[in-house]
Order: structure tokens, then sequence, then C-alpha cells
């Protein structure tokens, strides 16, 4: 069954663990709001708006590579509108 070939290669993939780097952090919203000095909610319009890459295993979760890279494309902008960023003034 097609289904079955899936989850099989899924698990396959998941098992091999040495391709899995050993500093991989994964943050939850409310641990990247901290880190932002923000709320969860600020957080939610990021991921939604596309901006900021998260991933749902159980609840939404943020790699702690993916948010230094959006911190270092965000400097110098105006992120206070996710769906209208301007350059900081």
């Amino acid at each position: 069954m097609k289904g079955d070939t899936v989850v099989a290669n899924n698990y396959n993939i998941l098992n091999d663990t040495s391709k899995i780097p050993d500093d991989v952090t994964l943050y939850t919203v409310a641990e990247v709001a901290k880190i932002l000095k923000t709320n969860k909610n600020y957080v939610y319009q990021l991921i939604n708006a596309g901006i900021l890459p998260a991933t749902q295993i159980g609840s939404i979760k943020i790699r702690h590579d993916t948010l230094a890279k959006f911190l270092a494309k965000a400097e110098g902008y105006n992120y206070n509108d996710p769906y209208n960023i301007i350059k900081a003034s």
C-alpha cells in the first residue's frame, strides 16, 4: 500500500539519528516570545505571515538556527506589522 511505504520511509529517516546535528534546539512559541521580548500572539503573526518558519511537532516549534537567521535578516527593518515590513528609521 502506498501510504505504508511513506510511513516506512519516514520511520527509517527518523531512526537514522546520524544525520541530525547535535546542536539542534527547538523553541516553543512562548520561548521565542520571551527571547524576542514580545508576546506569543506576535510570534504567531510572524509565523502566519510566512516570515518565521516553524514546524508543528505536538505544538509549534521554531529551530534555533531559523530564529537566528530571522534576527539577522530583520536587522534594520521595522516588523511591527508583519504584513507591512518597512526600513527602520
